[in-house]
This record gives C-alpha cells, structure tokens and sequence, in this order.
C-alpha cells in the first residue's frame, strides 16, 4: 500500500514539474525565459513546445505579428497658422523582444510610448509645413486645371462657350504631400521606437478636419463658390435659350412665308383656270351666263327681310315673267 502511495506520489511530483518546465509558443509569438525577472538566453521565436527549467524560470510572451496603433486627435497649428485636428494611425511589430521586455514590458507600455513619440513627432512635421501639404498628394489639380485651360480657350476659339470655374483664392502648388509627411514622422519615429526593439512599419494620416470654426468659415465659402458658378450656369443657359428661341421664331417665319406663298401661287392658278373655264361657258350659251348672274343678283337682294317695291315692267324682274 505505501509502495502504491509513493509511487502515485511521484507521478503528480513529476507531473508537476513537466508541467511547470513545458511551455508552448503559439503562431504568431515569440517568447522570452526569465530566471528571477533577469532574461535568460535569446528569445524562442519557432512556434511548437519547449522546454524551461522548473519553479525558477518564467516565460513572457510577445507578439511577433504586426500591431496596429490609433493615436488620439490633436489640434495641431500649421506653418501657415492653420490650426487642424489631425488624427493618425500606425503599424509596428516587436523585432527585439529582450529589449522590448526590458524596456517597456509589455504592450500597454509599448503604446505608451507610442503615443509620446507618435504625437511629437507629428505636431513637429505638421507644424513645419503648411496645410495644404497635409491635405493634397501631389500637384494633380494644377495639372488638371492647365488642361482645362486649354481645352476651354481652344472651345472659345471655335465659338464654343463653356463655364468657366472660380476659386476664391490661389491654388498652391507643393514640393511636400500628405504621404512624405507620413515618412516623414515615421521616419523621426522610428529612430527613438528602436530602442525599445519597436520597429516601426507604417504611419498614416488618417484624418484632418479644420477648427469648428475654421470649417464652418471654408463651408461657407465653398456654397458661395458653387451657388456663383450655379448663377453663371442659368444665365448662360438663358442666353442659349433665347438664341434657341431666335432661331425658332426665324424658322416658323420662313416656313409660314413660304406656305403662304405656295397658297398664293395655287389660290391664282385655281382662279386662273375657273376664269378659264367660265369664259368657255360663257362663249358657249351666252343666255346661260345672264341667267347666272340674275339668280346671284336675287340671291344677294332678297337674302335679308325686307320690302321692295319694283314696277312690273321692270328690267330686274324679267326671269320672272313666263315666256312662251
């Protein structure tokens, strides 16, 4: 029976130690063995089980994927005396774990150091160039618009009018753009983020926005801008109605000038035929046409209600008497 108690003894004394002296790293980490808080060895950067030695020494992981970072909004003065809100992002991996044991422990500590190094590092870079650098890439718009330029004033000289866009002040051509101030602060980061075995990979203006103030003043200035450019849309396009409307009133002239014309050329060709015609009548039974005449002549004088009074002898009323 003792045999038996010592023997199930030793099995969970052992399996105790295996347990306290087996570790495994995951994907993605790394790990560092510490005997009394002191680092021991390099750190364990293959992924599987691994050994320590028992009760003495600890183990502390650390990522080795890569980390993102969200720094705060700061207000942040141009050197155009802009004053901007300007919200950045990072990407970092530890690439020496001691050091990053030894130095700041763990990742919240890393992010506070992050945040000191980030935030100066992009309040000395935006300060020192102006707004427009950390909003544009590149020069493009001053390309576009030389292009607009040309397209515009080669329409002109074809008699095509075009609206031309208005900008309430001078667009600035830059040497610097949003992406190099991005190197540019990762660049004076990374220097100071090495010591503490943070590589620093990437950063990222992720937003600016103007003061309240400020971008209240810049909506208003662009609506401005816009309702302008709306106001010389409807009166070229007024002008282009009534030149539309001239062209209209033109054609319709032309058009009722001719038809009237052809209807007079018909009404005189008709007319000339039924002269014709009736001058045939007429020197065929000359009686006939006198007969013609008379019935219109009684049409024309008996057609309204009224007295007459006519001797019976009278010239006018001789269709009326019988003749033998």
């Amino acid at each position: 029976m003792l045999k038996i108690q010592v023997a199930i003894g030793a099995f969970i004394l052992g399996l105790i130690v295996f347990w306290s002296s087996f570790f495994l790293v995951r994907e993605g980490q790394q790990a560092i063995i510490t005997q009394f808080g002191k680092p021991v060895g390099n750190p364990i950067t293959a992924s599987g089980p691994h050994f320590k030695m028992p009760f003495t020494q600890e183990v502390r992981f650390v990522e080795k994927k890569i980390l993102s970072w969200d720094g705060y909004p700061n207000q942040i003065p141009t050197k155009d005396k802009k004053y901007i809100h300007v919200d950045t992002t990072a990407r970092w991996k530890v690439i020496d774990a001691l050091k990053f044991i030894q130095t700041v422990q763990n990742e919240t500590g890393a992010k506070g150091r992050l945040d000191a190094i980030l935030d100066a590092a992009t309040r000395d870079t935006i300060s020192n160039h102006n707004l427009v650098e950390a909003v544009r890439n590149s020069n493009t718009i001053l390309e576009e618009l030389a292009k607009q330029k040309s397209t515009r004033k080669k329409n002109q000289e074809e008699g095509i009018q075009v609206v031309e866009e208005e900008f309430s002040g001078e667009i600035e051509s830059i040497q610097v753009g949003r992406e190099q101030l991005s190197q540019l602060i990762a660049q004076k980061a990374s220097k100071e983020l090495k010591e503490f075995g943070i590589e620093l990979i990437d950063v990222q203006l992720k937003r600016i926005s103007y003061e309240k103030s400020v971008q209240r003043k810049v909506y208003e200035r662009m609506i401005s801008e816009r309702q302008r450019i709306a106001e010389k849309i409807r009166s070229i396009g007024k002008g282009e109605k009534a030149k539309i409307e001239g062209r209209l009133t033109k054609d319709l002239q032309q058009i009722e000038s001719a038809a009237y014309k052809k209807a007079q050329v018909v009404r005189g060709e008709g007319e000339a035929k039924a002269v014709a015609i009736f001058a045939r009548a007429l020197s065929a039974d000359p009686s006939f046409y006198e007969f013609m005449r008379s019935m219109e002549a009684y049409k024309s004088t008996f057609k309204d209600k009224g007295r007459f009074i006519f001797s019976s002898s009278s010239e006018f009323f001789k269709k009326f008497k019988r003749t033998e």
